[in-house]
């Protein structure tokens, strides 16, 4: 597509989304001809005149072939809503994004996707329920989705990882940007082991407002969507209306009653959330129970899992832990890391059977032996 240039240079207009898009498209055929277009056709293409005003303002300091070099350097593919390798299902929403970033690659397996997301605090049955279905779902052949955040996201991009998989993590700023910084690592196996995507140009930082509308793309280029722990107040709730927006499939992992991150999920179940205690509820709703993978993928080596944990951190942490049970601030302030870094490093050992939570955020170092039953 030789005007995907003017596709991306005309991204950076503000205000500019999926049914102007269309209507330039309409109207002057080629995004060639509407990018030098002048305010009198603009206005004629249905663009009103704040429109009109900030395609000139960003005209006049953006250059279409500067913008196609950025992404190159960048390793930065764009895609069009006309590209074969734009996600067909996120076509199929009211208001997909005219153009898409991804860094990685998107391909044809990644049509079995499913998203995983939840709290960023989640309890150890969450982190577990989380690891346990994702590692399955993985091993069924599907894609796991979420947004890179930290908790529950955070859990299931490393655990498809580990268990050969593929995942995509699903950006609210420009993949020039990664949020959290301290996934930075896991941004990087996403894009070796799946993607990095997002709707947003480089240089976009994150901004509240752009993780609901984010999340319309978690559950868009994905069959359904399941929800391990969330709060009433919890980022998935939008996922979850988005979800349910685009005709896809709602699952929902039930939790304490008096658990706080199990209010979303079980007022969920009770309005029709599909209720999942095993990886099959999942297969079984969407069809998939005879899923094999079509494409060899990759067993998780001790170098993957090495890259998940750095050494200097994730051993550090180790050092300071033995049977006797250690508070996380204890533990941070004696390895000197970030509690942030702390969190993510204990969370990973723990799924690795490497250290067991055993009440009240205390830590326990698990040993070979006891690792390997656990």
């Amino acid at each position: 597509m030789r005007d995907v240039k003017f596709w991306v240079a005309l991204n950076r207009v503000p205000r500019l989304g999926p049914v102007r898009f269309r209507k330039l498209e309409s109207y002057f055929g080629n995004l060639e001809h509407a990018w030098n277009a002048g305010p009198g056709a603009l206005k004629r293409a249905g663009m009103d005149e704040r429109v009109a005003r900030d395609f000139e303002m960003v005209r006049s300091r953006t250059s279409p072939d500067s913008e196609m070099e950025r992404l190159e350097r960048a390793n930065v593919i764009p895609l069009t809503w006309h590209a074969p390798s734009y996600p067909g299902r996120l076509k199929e929403i009211s208001d997909p994004p005219p153009v898409v970033y991804v860094k990685g690659e998107i391909i044809p397996y990644d049509d079995r996707a499913v998203a995983v997301v939840g709290t960023r605090s989640p309890t150890s049955y969450g982190r577990e329920a989380a690891a346990a279905l994702t590692k399955e779902l993985s091993q069924h052949g599907l894609t796991v989705v979420s947004g890179l955040a930290r908790g529950i996201d955070g859990i299931a991009h490393r655990t498809a990882l580990e268990s050969g998989g593929r995942t995509i993590a699903v950006l609210a700023s420009g993949l020039d940007t990664i949020y959290p910084k301290e996934h930075a690592n896991l941004a990087r196996l996403a894009q070796e082991n799946g993607a990095l995507f997002s709707e947003h140009p480089l240089g976009v930082k994150p901004d509240p407002r752009a993780f609901p509308r984010r999340n319309r793309l978690i559950s868009g280029i994905s069959l359904g969507t399941l929800v391990v722990e969330a709060g009433e107040g919890s980022g998935s709730r939008w996922t979850v209306y988005h979800a349910l927006e685009q005709d896809r499939e709602v699952f929902c992992v039930p939790g304490s009653i008096l658990s706080p991150n199990s209010r979303l999920t079980n007022r969920l179940i009770q309005e029709g959330a599909k209720l999942v205690s095993h990886v099959d509820d999942i297969l079984e709703e969407l069809n998939l129970t005879t899923v094999t993978k079509q494409i060899e993928m990759p067993l998780p080596t001790s170098a993957t899992t090495a890259e998940l944990i750095p050494e200097d951190q994730g051993g550090r942490l180790l050092d300071f832990l033995n049977d006797e049970p250690v508070h996380i601030d204890d533990l941070r302030r004696s390895a000197g890391i970030p509690i942030a870094e702390v969190s993510s490093m204990l969370t990973m050992l723990e799924l690795m059977g490497m250290v067991r939570q055993v009440g009240c955020m205390h830590y326990v170092r698990v040993s070979e032996a006891a690792a390997v039953l656990w």
